[in-house]
């Protein structure tokens, strides 16, 4: 992986089977097969908060930490916007939906340092081609 000091992430996270996670504000949630799309950033140290992303083993620290180490996930895939500003996050947040056509399956998942969004985290039965997140990134 180059070394990439900031931007703006999406994770793509293929659930093979319905699953649960343990964290308390979303443990009553049953999460569906299919592909969850998780936004993020960092405006520093990208680089590893990717390779912290991909591993199965660490400590649970963020809400995405109890999809990348649940064993339901299988597989997990980068897309990298770099050097894009943490405000981007938030509108890619906010349009996702509407442009990917995904629903929302927990509330308030990963979005705790802002209020502007309803969630980072969304689901579809279907993958999304990458190519399509290169042409939303373009026409933002």
């Amino acid at each position: 992986m180059n070394k990439l000091d900031k931007g703006i992430y999406i994770l793509e996270l293929l659930a093979e089977k319905d699953f649960t996670i343990s964290a308390k504000k979303f443990i009553h949630i049953k999460f569906p097969k299919g592909y969850y799309y998780y936004i993020g950033s960092a405006q520093k140290n990208l680089t590893s908060r990717l390779e912290r992303h991909l591993r199965k083993t660490k400590t649970i620290h963020w809400h995405i930490d109890h999809l990348t180490t649940n064993k339901s996930i299988r597989k997990i895939k980068p897309f990298i916007i770099p050097e894009a500003k943490k405000n981007l996050e938030a509108e890619i947040a906010n349009n996702f939906i509407k442009f990917f056509d995904a629903k929302i399956i927990a509330n308030g998942f990963g979005n705790s340092d802002t209020k502007e969004t309803k969630t980072h985290l969304f689901y579809r039965s279907k993958p999304i081609p990458f190519s399509e997140f290169a042409v939303f990134n373009l026409h933002k």
